[in-house]
């Protein structure tokens, strides 16, 4: 019995509580169950464990580079600022959760399992569920859960003390808005992409949908109901010094001297010289230095993250695959950038971009006690897709327009949420657009109703792919079972 205790104390030590290790814990687990040989499962458990480490070097470079910026902020106009960036969202969550609210971050990742098995079910079901997606962007899933389990946590402060049912209400929600969310990208990237066979599995999922039926409806032909001439995005000639945006890395760099570089000079060299961050004498050196550390340290948080999740995810994939039926995988937002027209990626980043800018001006006018940073990862990748999907169904004015406002509701939406539960003093909230906007309301209605809130929520998540099957019950499967046979059953039906 006491070799029980003893073997029980190592695994709730080094396993359970240090993230790694549960990481490459469950994908052995994992693999095992599927069967795989050996040496691919211990192959599997290593990459997952060295991943998560990779990770970890990579949040505490961002935490160490930014606190002094984040210090000197809060010092000289007594402000919160925050990034909006997964990453950061991310590392805000594991540096604060335990402070904030004496939980592990372990716990973040036993979410993400337990919803992703929700996912699996709700997608396994899908004659009952009408959900036809599998969210399969493991990254994205690492993001969402530590963001998730921040806000649920304080939402519901009465499920703090009572750990498996606080999983269990996490996992429902969170797998509901997976399988939900990613299902209400299938027809629009369908149609995008003339039958790929794909939906979207990212941080707006939401923001999608709802610029492709904005761009239909006040920009395009309203589904064949009105005759408006769409003038796209590819109709026009972009200069070549824009490529440089498509550069994650360079975009990344760029992006954070300007902004970074600003903030900097205005808090004043003095600043840095007297805490001691600033080791040389020229202080534009400094700058250009720190601003350009938040790529590399991003880089390696994204590397550890694509390590990791990749086998952790792959874990579940074979078994899935066996049992999910007209269904399709949700992946990241960045594959649909192959179709469609590809300058309207970098039209949506920059009218994503100028919102965003326009938004964080009215911030600090208005003299906001939370201070919105830009992050790369949504003023890119949100705006860049939600752009795409806009100029396919309205062109050029809707690709302009949506993004720019999808850019004014990502830093207002992010300041209140962040500001609110807290995740603004660390430094950090995820961003993107579904997590300014369908999240707040979420947590809103959590909090102020509790367990009625939480009612309303499952409801709402459950009754949307109801809705939408309603609208067309013979297209709904077959647009992701037979596209060309869906094209012939909606020209049928428009005639």
């Amino acid at each position: 019995m006491s070799i029980l205790v003893e073997i029980w104390k190592f695994f709730t030590t080094y396993i359970l509580r240090q993230a790694p290790y549960m990481v490459g814990f469950l994908t052995l687990i994992g693999y095992c169950l599927m069967g795989k040989k050996w040496y691919e499962t211990l192959s599997g458990t290593i990459k997952a464990i060295v991943g998560f480490l990779i990770l970890n070097a990579g949040s505490g470079g961002l935490t160490s580079n930014f606190r002094p910026i984040l210090a000197g902020l809060r010092e000289r106009f007594n402000l919160n600022a925050a990034v909006i960036d997964p990453y950061y969202g991310q590392n805000a969550v594991e540096a604060g959760v335990e402070e904030v609210f004496g939980k592990g971050f372990s716990q973040a990742l036993t979410l993400l399992l337990i919803a992703f098995i929700v996912n699996i079910l709700l997608v396994r079901f899908n004659k009952i569920t009408k959900c036809r997606s599998l969210f399969t962007t493991g990254h994205v899933q690492v993001q969402q859960a530590a963001t998730a389990y921040w806000l649920i946590l304080f939402a519901l402060p009465a499920l703090r003390n009572n750990d498996m049912t606080l999983l269990i209400v996490m996992a429902v929600i969170l797998g509901s808005y997976w399988a939900v969310g990613s299902n209400l990208t299938v027809k629009p990237m369908q149609e995008l992409t003339d039958g790929a066979g794909f939906a979207i599995a990212h941080q707006q999922m939401f923001g999608i949908r709802l610029a492709y039926i904005l761009a239909d409806k006040l920009f395009g032909t309203d589904g064949g109901k009105k005759k408006r001439e769409v003038k796209k995005v590819g109709e026009m000639e972009m200069p070549g010094f824009f490529s440089i945006f498509n550069e994650n890395m360079v975009c990344t760099a760029i992006l954070m001297t300007v902004f970074f570089g600003i903030i900097m000079m205005v808090i004043g060299k003095d600043f840095f010289v007297e805490n001691g961050s600033m080791k040389v004498d020229s202080f534009g050196f400094y700058i250009i230095n720190t601003s350009l550390q938040f790529a590399v340290y991003l880089a390696i948080l994204q590397l550890g993250v694509r390590t990791f999740v990749t086998e952790l995810t792959a874990s579940f994939q074979g078994i899935a695959d066996k049992l999910l039926p007209a269904s399709v995988p949700g992946v990241d937002c960045a594959v649909c950038y192959g179709f469609g027209d590809s300058n309207a990626v970098t039209f949506g980043f920059l009218a994503g971009l100028t919102g965003q800018i326009v938004a964080i001006l009215a911030l600090i006018v208005m003299g906001s006690p939370t201070i919105i940073i830009c992050g790369f990862v949504p003023v890119f990748f949100d705006n860049a897709t939600i752009g795409l999907v806009a100029n396919e169904k309205g062109g050029l004015k809707a690709c302009l327009i949506i993004p720019f406002l999808s850019g004014l509701i990502q830093v207002f939406g992010a300041a209140f949420i962040s500001g609110w539960v807290g995740l603004a003093n660390y430094g950090g909230y995820l961003g993107m657009f579904d997590w300014d906007t369908v999240w707040p309301c979420f947590t809103v209605l959590m909090h102020y109703l509790g367990y009625i809130g939480i009612a309303i929520v499952v409801v709402i998540l459950f009754a949307l792919p109801q809705l939408e099957y309603r609208q067309d019950p013979e297209g709904y499967f077959l647009i992701t079972e037979d596209y060309e046979a869906y094209k012939e059953h909606i020209a049928k039906k428009n005639a």
